[in-house]
């Protein structure tokens, strides 16, 4: 599977973005997806994921009520709204997929996936 994100870009605090991730190479429908990011000098965190049922999602808190994740299995994509962004959101935003399963579990670890993406820049100015 081979990922490619778009979307990412220089926006000032309280605006908007739209995070865009496809797939290619064989389908995702029995994937979780999900958005990670990393910081300058942090560590990669989970940021969003959504199940493969497309059903369930989980934010991490800091972003709750901000940003939503959604899929379309039609297109084999994976998005993110993000809305009133702050400055500590700037980072390099991934899309990764999970490996196909059929369980009710929920990934929000990094071992957990085995595909990303080369990731976007998302700079939010103060």
């Amino acid at each position: 599977v081979q990922l490619v994100e778009s979307g990412g870009g220089l926006v000032r605090a309280g605006g908007s973005l739209r995070l865009s991730c496809v797939a290619s190479g064989r389908t995702v429908s029995r994937s979780a997806l999900a958005w990670f990011r990393q910081g300058q000098g942090k560590a990669r965190e989970c940021v969003a994921v959504i199940h493969w049922s497309g059903c369930r999602t989980y934010y991490q808190d800091s972003v709750k009520g901000r940003f939503t994740i959604s899929r379309d299995g039609a297109k084999n994509m994976v998005y993110m709204e993000m809305n009133s962004l702050k400055p500590e959101d700037t980072a390099v935003y991934y899309c990764a997929a999970s490996p196909p399963y059929y369980g009710d579990d929920f990934y929000t670890g990094l071992n957990e996936y085995d595909y990303w993406g080369q990731g976007t820049q998302v700079t939010v100015s103060a």
